[in-house]
This record gives C-alpha cells, structure tokens and sequence, in this order.
C-alpha cells in the first residue's frame, strides 16, 4: 500500500478514536481439557480456576465462562461459545483458552475433552458465529502447532504453545501465560494494560528459562498468527506486520487504568486512549511505506492528543 493510501487509513484510525464505542466488553471463555492422569487433571483445573479468578477481578464487563472437569466436554463447550454467540456484540471483545492435551495425525488436530474430541476446524467454526470483529485464541496444549492454520482468521489471532502438531509432549507454556495476567513485569510498557503479545512473549520466556533450569532439550516451541493469512511465526515484525493485532489487543488491565475502565466517567476517555495508542503502534508498523515527514507529522500528532486525553484522566 502506497503511503497516500495509509494516511488515509491513519486518518481514519484518528477521528474514530474519539467514536469509539465507550461500553466494549469482553467475552472470555476458558477451557481445561480432559488431564488422563490425576496429576494432569489437578493442574488442568487450577489454571482454570487462577484464570477465571484472575479475569473475573479485570472489570465490571469481563463475561468469563469456565469449563473444567465434568463440564469440559464437547457438548458444554458448544453450548458456551454458541451463548456468547448469542451476547456478543461485533465491538466486543472475544477470548478463547485451550487448557490441556491436544492431539494430530499429521491432517487434523483435536482438543481432547471428557467424551469426544473437537477438531480444530469445528472449534473455528463455531468461533466463527462470535460477531466479534476482534478475536484471540490461545492454545496452550500439546500439537497446538496443528491447530493455527484452521484457527487463524482475519481479526482473529491464534497463539499456540507448540510451532507444529508434532510437538506431543505435555506444555508447560500454559503456567506461564497465566503467570503473565499477575505479574507486573509482564507490562513492558508498563501503561498497566497487558496484551496479548506482552504475554506472549513473557510465557515465552519463561518457558525457554524452565527447560534451560532442567537441563533439558526444549519440546515445545510457542507461535502466533495474527494476519490471518501468513504461517505462524515466533516474534513480532512491522515488515510483515505479524504482531499488531496482538499489541493492540489487551487482555487485563491493572492499576489506575483497570479504575479507569471501571468508572463510567473515565470509561470512554480510557476507550479513547487505548484507541490512540493502537494508532501509534500502527504508524510505527507502517513507517517503512510512509515518508518520513508523513510519519513525523502523523505520529506527533497522535502522541499530542494521546497527552491531552492522559491530562484528562489524571485529572
């Protein structure tokens, strides 16, 4: 794209900053599969009851559904996505977590659960009823590497703990992700709302840190897809933009910006701040394809208003 034609775009990013709807909630789902063995279904189940615990407490808006132990079965998870289906609003935010074992036959992976399996296609598709225009499907379990190209979508970005469906081995990725959603440092930018590459790239880490401690040979290898057309990859990269729709999307928020988003007075001012700095994130995707004064200006410019709107809610 020609950069005329992305200040269109940035343009039109800009003004809608100040429409953003100011209620925009945000539909969690979480699953935590069938375990196989005691100590599997232990873990299983508490990183659902961290997670629901932990998004429960992020807002007044967080719809959290949580499926674990006799309910995480194919039935019970339909049923749950197809009521979300029902609630949500194409501004709302859509978040699914695969919590367990997976499996691939090098054409088709399953989620395992109590009873029968769901294949990562019948999973899309019944995300694909979600009117969410924004979408993010975590998949911690074992050959999650196989679940990415019938996941991915555009608007929707799929993170996987294992880069291929042959890596079979149980993950650790999923101790970390939850980890990430109450831990501080996982907010780099520390502007307290985490997002979804934030922590992508702490449970990363941390995974890599935990086989480097045991001395042993990594069996897991996390991606993400967020474009909705290119294959997985392991880092964020503005040329071929893998990474935006991660940055942009935020999972929890902490501190003032979680009272922000909780007081309807403040609610669409912090809407208007989230929404400009996605437009940052997105001028500084595009600055290779813009001129360099184009870019000063437009960039200026964003970081000015995003001043004005962060004097209004200090206020």
């Amino acid at each position: 794209m020609r950069a005329r034609a992305w200040f269109a775009v940035l343009a039109a990013l800009f003004f809608a900053a100040a429409a953003i709807p100011a209620r925009a909630s945000v539909y969690y789902v979480t699953v935590a599969g069938l375990g196989g063995e005691p100590d599997y279904e232990q873990e299983f189940k508490g990183l659902a009851t961290d997670l629901d615990k932990i998004l429960k407490a992020s807002g007044r808006d967080a719809h959290v559904y949580t499926l674990s132990g006799p309910d995480a079965t194919r039935a019970r998870m339909t049923e749950t996505l197809e009521t979300v289906a029902t609630q949500a609003g194409p501004e709302d935010d859509f978040v699914l977590i695969l919590i367990g074992h997976g499996s691939f036959d090098g054409f088709e992976y399953k989620f395992n659960l109590l009873g029968p399996d769901i294949s990562a296609g019948d999973l899309a598709a019944l995300c694909d009823r979600v009117p969410s225009k924004r979408q993010l499907i975590v998949n911690t379990t074992s050959a999650s590497g196989g679940s990415v190209a019938a996941l991915e979508k555009h608007g929707r970005g799929v993170i996987a703990a294992t880069k291929t469906g042959t890596e079979k081995n149980a993950t650790v990725f999923a101790r970390y992700f939850v980890d990430a959603l109450r831990d501080p440092d996982a907010d780099v930018d520390k502007n307290q709302a985490i997002t979804a590459l934030e922590v992508f790239q702490y449970a990363t880490t941390k995974t890599a840190a935990f086989y480097d401690s045991q001395k042993r040979l990594a069996t897991e290898h996390a991606v993400f897809e967020d474009t909705g057309d290119h294959d997985p990859v392991r880092a964020a990269s503005t040329e071929g933009g893998e990474g935006l729709l991660l940055t942009n999307f935020t999972l929890i928020r902490t501190g003032e910006a979680q009272k922000a988003f909780n007081d309807p007075a403040k609610r669409g001012l912090l809407a208007k701040k989230e929404e400009l700095e996605r437009l940052i994130d997105t001028l500084k995707y595009q600055k290779a394809a813009m001129s360099q004064d184009e870019y000063k200006q437009q960039l200026t410019a964003a970081l000015v208003e995003l001043a004005k709107v962060q004097a209004e809610l200090d206020q």
